[in-house]
């Protein structure tokens, strides 16, 4: 059974190879620097040179996949908001769609099932409102990237392939992502909430984000939107007051909200570290899906322990 993953040296497409491949899928890893994706992934997965944006050698691969999972995306944090970086954020993700799109079209045996990455950006800032797959899209640049994103797969579906959109809360990995940045800080005792602390955070873990992917493919009639987000959304000041709990160093220190939006930018500070999101995973608990860590205290036990 043929994976082909597009983003597969970020963190989530590191783990999701290395766990597809222990479950016995074969991988494929499409990657602009094919040499480090094959020091990442080591026998995981076959690397293969991806320019982001055309279908050339590749393609061919998509034809009788078990499975898509297309993660390619500039990091939204790799650098401020700036016109032309919010450019890159956009193209990089419409682009690797289109390619997708077009791989798939060629395809003359059509791959299962299409995992499109997405995000929670999509809902926008909405303070105490409980949110899920049926809410309206927000406002803000972030919700516009999601939209854009995932319409440059839509075509897909009407080539007879399952389509399936992952709107990616934060993902808490084991040094990783948003738990890699808070680590230096809250070992200097100096951790704390930012902002106010008030704003919800939609988190996962990420052995359920790879065990949710596998719980959909065997799926075969669930299509559409599913938010990837733990039950149990927290305020930040709770995840802080968590995270400093578990590392046993303080959690008061807040980081002050006009700080952030000097360092970061307001739009990016705004709309990533200051942003209020209760998403929940309705569809998920719909079809049945039991979250390995449904709750934050355990969840940063197993990943900071």
């Amino acid at each position: 059974m043929r994976v082909v993953i597009t983003g597969a040296t970020g963190f989530i497409g590191t783990y999701l190879c290395k766990e597809l491949a222990g479950a016995g899928y074969e991988v494929i890893a499409l990657s602009r620097d094919p040499r480090k994706a094959r020091s990442v992934l080591g026998e995981a997965a076959k690397c293969m040179a991806w320019d982001g944006r055309t279908v050339e050698e590749w393609g061919a691969l998509v034809d009788g996949a078990e499975a898509v999972i297309n993660l390619a995306g500039e990091n939204l944090t790799g650098g401020r908001w700036t016109e032309s970086f919010k450019r890159r954020i956009i193209e990089s993700r419409v682009n690797a769609g289109k390619a997708v799109t077009e791989a798939i079209r060629q395809a003359k045996q059509k791959p299962k099932i299409l995992f499109q990455a997405s995000g929670v950006g999509y809902y926008g800032s909405r303070g105490e409102e409980t949110l899920n797959e049926y809410s309206d899209a927000g406002a803000g640049f972030l919700a516009q990237v999601v939209e854009q994103w995932e319409e440059s797969v839509q075509e897909v579906h009407r080539e007879g392939v399952r389509t399936i959109y992952l709107r990616t809360g934060v993902v808490l990995g084991r040094g990783e992502g948003m738990i890699g940045k808070m680590l230096l800080p809250f070992k200097l005792f100096v951790g704390g909430a930012p902002g106010s602390g008030r704003q919800w955070l939609s988190w996962i873990h990420i052995a359920d984000v790879s065990n949710v992917i596998r719980f959909l493919m065997a799926q075969e009639k669930l299509k559409g939107v599913f938010n990837l987000a733990a039950p149990q959304p927290v305020r930040m000041s709770e995840f802080a007051k968590a995270f400093g709990k578990t590392l046993k160093r303080p959690w008061w220190t807040p980081i002050p909200s006009p700080a952030l939006r000097v360092v970061f930018g307001s739009e990016m500070a705004g709309q990533t570290l200051l942003v209020s999101q209760r998403v929940t995973p309705k569809r998920l608990r719909e079809a049945g899906y039991q979250f390995l860590f449904p709750e934050l205290g355990p969840a940063l036990e197993d990943l900071l322990g």
